[in-house]
């Protein structure tokens, strides 16, 4: 144990420059905007990586496919040794002699293959399906980014109001002491007071600490290494306005990755029902050689004889019996189409169903803003009234207590309110596509 702890000190120690980047003493922390978080997520983003490259593994698929279809050319050098028996043609009768070489070259061509053509068209639709669900990994990464971004912004300014809330209990604190100095008070409104100002402290604390975890999981997404050294550029007071319904639902049934990949889907299974019915069609194809096929490996024979040359040779081959086989796998691609034709009248109810809620939610977060901006200033009216009143003698530190409170939550849910807001623009451009 004692050699072993030594040894993972030094591994962490070796890898943690690796994972870890710490500002230099005095620089500033890097102040990243929702468009460079955009880009920076695209990059290293793991989810929209792995669609990419899935994307174009499908578009590799595809001109396999494609290849398949068209001639092929191969080359071939063979030498066969035969063991000697005294006959001309060695102990394999098969063979042409103890020594053969042959040297040629072969083009393949498939005449008739339907088969091949159904896979190259649902290998398109393949890639159809994956490049739609590379285009929604990017618009989900959108919506994590924007939650992200702006939960962390918020964090920040939940932080900035739990500093001006210890600002006011700290105010308070002193009223209430230079009232108790004075004889106006009882102590006992020193140590809610005071209590009340604890609470305030506890509460910048756990503010300063949920900043900090929005901030490392937001890092996880925009940093191939793991650093803390950024700040977000709060623009949450800039908002765009919300389109019309009628224009949002044009966008969605235009421009949506979950349609287009359903509806790929489907193309793919009508394909893949054709080369299932393909694979009971007879095939055609035409095979053409030229070079040597002889005991010599050179042009010409002992006798002068040339031994370069050519064959063609066609191919026709039937299916006339698979037990079964071959027509369960059309069942098979039937049923597969039938799926994939429900799945798509799903996915096309659903974008409507979430269309119609997240627009619903957009527009109730719009809306609730003006109401919880007038609360927030009723509510500094009347932290501002309870002080003075309280210094009259006409409150008790009860009441001071509680619109003190009551402040800090208003400033909290205006906040949250434009969260909500962006969160649900956020979720509505999933569909969408942004405007």
């Amino acid at each position: 144990m004692k050699y072993i702890l030594p040894t993972l000190g030094l591994a962490l120690a070796l890898c943690l420059p690796a994972f870890a980047q710490t500002p230099a003493a005095g620089s500033a922390p890097l102040r990243i905007t929702l468009q460079d978080a955009m880009e920076r997520a695209q990059k290293y983003s793991q989810q929209t990586l792995t669609a990419n490259l899935a994307a174009l593994l499908a578009h590799e698929d595809t001109i396999q496919a494609k290849a398949a279809l068209l001639p092929s050319v191969n080359g071939i050098s063979q030498f066969i040794y035969t063991q000697p028996n005294g006959t001309p043609s060695g102990a394999f009768v098969s063979n042409d002699g103890p020594h053969v070489y042959n040297n040629q070259a072969n083009v393949h061509a498939d005449i008739f293959a339907p088969a091949k053509r159904a896979d190259y068209h649902r290998a398109m639709a393949a890639e159809a399906v994956a490049r739609a669900k590379a285009d929604l990994a990017a618009r989900g990464l959108i919506a994590t980014i924007m939650q992200d971004y702006y939960g962390m912004a918020v964090a920040a300014r939940k932080l900035s109001n739990a500093r001006q809330s210890v600002r006011d209990a700290q105010q308070f604190l002193d009223i209430s002491q230079k009232q108790e100095k004075g004889g106006e008070v009882a102590h006992s409104d020193t140590v809610k007071a005071e209590l009340q100002l604890n609470d305030r402290q506890r509460d910048e604390q756990e503010a300063q600490f949920t900043l900090d975890k929005a901030r490392i999981n937001f890092a996880v997404l925009l940093f191939p290494d793991y650093r803390q050294d950024f700040d977000v550029v709060d623009d949450l007071d800039t908002l765009s306005p919300l389109p019309v319904y009628t224009e949002i639902q044009s966008r969605a049934g235009q421009n949506n990755p979950d349609i287009r990949a359903a509806q790929a889907a489907v193309q793919q299974q009508d394909y893949e029902i054709r080369s299932a019915r393909s694979a009971m069609l007879p095939t055609f194809s035409l095979d053409y050689s030229f070079g040597t096929n002889a005991n010599q490996f050179a042009l010409h024979n002992p006798d002068g004889q040339l031994l370069l040359g050519n064959v063609v040779q066609a191919q026709l081959v039937v299916p006339l019996w698979t037990w079964g086989a071959a027509r369960s796998r059309v069942k098979q691609a039937e049923f597969k189409l039938q799926q994939a034709r429900n799945d798509l009248s799903f996915t096309q109810r659903q974008l409507l169903a979430s269309l119609d809620a997240f627009y619903r939610e957009a527009g109730l977060a719009r809306d609730q803003l003006t109401s919880l901006r007038h609360s927030l200033d009723l509510s500094k009216q009347s932290l501002d009234l309870t002080l003075l009143r309280y210094q009259a003698g006409e409150v008790t530190a009860l009441e001071v207590v509680d619109a003190q409170s009551t402040l800090r939550d208003a400033r909290n849910a205006v906040d949250d309110g434009l969260v909500r807001l962006r969160v649900s623009i956020a979720n509505l451009q999933t569909l969408t596509g942004a405007f």
